[in-house]
């Protein structure tokens, strides 16, 4: 596992904001600065992807994919996480995922971090990156048995449930 490129699909949705082509610019530097000091041969830590990838595309990256991190300061599920676990039908990979998305509740298999705290996420990174391939695949199964076990069907049958378990709004008048 030792070498990890990260691959960031940062479609620019809102570019026409000047404060938002600002931070794309910083990002865009930042890439190449990082790319420049730990490429090497060819490759590079980092492929940042401007531009809206097609589902295919996307399963491709994430199969392929050491590691896949979010680290969202305020989200609700983040699906994208479970895209990542579902994707892995190999078993391997690791998951670095901010504690504050919904995800984090659902995957403790899953690195989770404080992506406030940098050298927390950098160490969780990097434990990620450097587990025996053993330990990985033990945490992606338990993380594929959570995806397949809590699918749409059952999260409908919870809601339907909940919603027989209400009171008659009738009865409590």
């Amino acid at each position: 596992m030792g070498a990890c490129s990260s691959c960031s699909a940062g479609v620019p949705s809102r570019s026409r904001i000047p404060a938002y082509r600002s931070v794309w610019r910083r990002i865009e530097r930042l890439v190449r600065r990082i790319n420049q000091r730990h490429g090497r041969n060819g490759w590079a830590p980092i492929v940042l992807l401007p531009e809206q990838l097609s589902r295919t595309a996307i399963l491709a990256l994430y199969r392929i994919a050491d590691c896949l991190m979010v680290t969202s300061l305020h989200d609700g599920m983040n699906l994208v996480a479970k895209e990542y676990v579902a994707a892995r039908a190999d078993g391997d990979g690791a998951l670095v995922l901010s504690q504050f998305t919904g995800a984090a509740r659902e995957f403790p298999e899953a690195f989770l971090v404080n992506p406030y705290n940098l050298d927390g996420t950098a160490e969780a990174l990097g434990a990620a990156l450097t587990m025996p391939e053993p330990q990985r695949r033990v945490r992606m199964m338990r993380l594929r048995e959570r995806v397949l076990e809590w699918n749409i069907y059952r999260w409908a049958g919870e809601m339907l449930d909940t919603v027989l378990r209400l009171p008659d709004p009738e009865v409590v008048s």
